[in-house]
């Protein structure tokens, strides 16, 4: 089977979650174009888009819509070549309204499951629930009698098990986009022992007319990305409540140092709670209890997760993309507030802000912000001069900083030494493309 003949028919499971609607506007948007090349006039492209909410099905329509849109005006170069024998689409306009028809021609919304038993791929994006998936794919291959490949977005579940509990016999791959799927570029690619050659070749071509970023991760919970993150939140909680218990200070005032000092002295685009409220506090602490029992040297458990989740405080975003209250509160985007789980109410920033920083120390002059290096030519040596300065400081900042580089950098090392990495490199390219930090953890910086 071609790789053209692999995408007539596909299906999207989760279709109108956050991963999934982004996955599913990038697939019909590939299927769309190969359906216009001159080899395939005439060929069927269907992409099953298959979600429990009808709701949610209405709303990904309108969302495909909008978007569909925006890529075309991108390209009308390529589309007018592409309807060059179309005598009634002359202006850029019909041409764009012809394409966003045609994309949304192949897209067919469905609670109904049996809608995948036709696809010869599948995509999957449903929450982080091995059961689920399980069940989900053996339904689909017991009814099935095409040769359907898996492509799972699991962030942690060992796809081997997927693989083996659901009887896929190595048609299975892992296929992590990160988050959100249209504008993230970077895709971690996980291969079992079992996984066919050619599941995977499909996969990297797949992965290179969307334009992504390859990453392979060795099959292990958690790979790179999550593997790396989930030991440097659990890492900004442990130092939040070890400072607050240090300085007998409410742990409301220490999560905030820990969350300024990760993106102001690390140079982050946000402190590690802010990224622990954008992923979701429920997400994470289900991510770890599914990690949790491959590891035999840790425990990624917290206590303050639990008491967070007992409380009703979860973070994740809404639909529209603005970040829901977690550990800090958002107005605008910006933090605030930061949650006192003693008195279950949130404490404002401005209220005890100047004595935390006073606390802290001043940052050096060689101090850059996340966002004046995103075009910086001589990042090497600014970050050099900035890392050589503040390690000669002797201030609290400075030194929980140091110390939490040093830690990042040791939980990047692991991923290698555990082979859950195949390289530095690898584990770099993951934390700056997937979670656009401005150097990798394994530098040079914290020696």
């Amino acid at each position: 089977m071609t790789y053209d003949e692999r995408l007539q028919n596909v299906s999207v499971l989760g279709a109108a979650g956050k991963m999934g609607s982004g996955i599913l506007l990038l697939t019909a948007v590939e299927m769309a174009d190969r359906s216009l090349l001159p080899e395939n006039k005439g060929k069927t492209f269907v992409l099953n888009a298959i979600d429990v909410s009808d709701e949610g099905l209405a709303g990904l329509m309108n969302y495909l819509r909008v978007q569909v849109r925006k890529i075309a005006e991108k390209k009308t170069v390529w589309l007018r070549k592409m309807y060059a024998d179309r005598e009634d689409l002359i202006e850029n306009f019909d041409i764009i309204d012809e394409y966003i028809f045609d994309v949304m021609n192949i897209v067919r919304p469905t609670t109904a499951m049996g809608a995948a038993h036709g696809s010869t791929l599948v995509f999957e994006a449903v929450n982080e629930n091995r059961a689920l998936k399980v069940k989900l794919f053996t339904q689909i291959k017991q009814n099935n009698n095409k040769d359907v490949w898996f492509f799972t977005n699991t962030s942690s579940v060992p796809i081997h098990l997927i693989d083996e509990e659901a009887g896929l016999d190595g048609k299975v791959i892992g296929f992590h986009f990160y988050n959100p799927p249209a504008v993230q570029r970077l895709v971690e690619l996980i291969r079992t022992v079992n996984t066919k050659d050619e599941v995977v070749e499909f996969a990297y071509s797949y992965a290179k007319n969307l334009r992504k970023i390859v990453v392979p991760s060795n099959d292990f919970a958690g790979f790179i990305g999550n593997g790396q993150f989930m030991r440097d939140g659990l890492y900004g909680i442990g130092e939040a409540q070890r400072l607050s218990k240090e300085k007998k200070m409410p742990l409301y005032k220490t999560i905030y140092m820990i969350n300024k000092i990760t993106q102001e002295y690390l140079i982050r685009p946000m402190g590690i709670f802010q990224l622990m409220d954008y992923v979701g506090i429920d997400v994470m602490q289900f991510i770890l209890n599914v990690m949790n029992p491959f590891v035999k040297d840790e425990d990624l458990q917290n206590d303050l997760l639990d008491k967070m989740m007992e409380q009703g405080v979860k973070g994740g975003q809404y639909s529209s993309g603005a970040q829901k209250d977690g550990f800090l509160k958002y107005e605008k985007g910006k933090p605030v507030a930061v949650w006192d789980v003693e008195k279950q109410q949130y404490a404002a920033i401005d209220s005890f802000k100047a004595e935390c920083d006073a606390l802290l120390g001043n940052l050096p002059d060689s101090a850059v912000a996340w966002k004046s290096t995103l075009r910086m030519k001589n990042k090497e040596e600014v970050f050099t001069h900035f890392f050589d300065d503040l390690k000669a400081m002797s201030t609290m900042g400075s030194q929980i900083a140091i110390n939490y580089g040093k830690r990042s950098k040791a939980i990047g090392e692991k991923l290698v030494s555990d082979n859950v990495a195949n390289n530095v490199d690898d584990v770099n390219t993951v934390m700056l493309t997937g979670f656009f930090h401005a150097f990798g953890p394994i530098n040079n910086y914290f020696d």
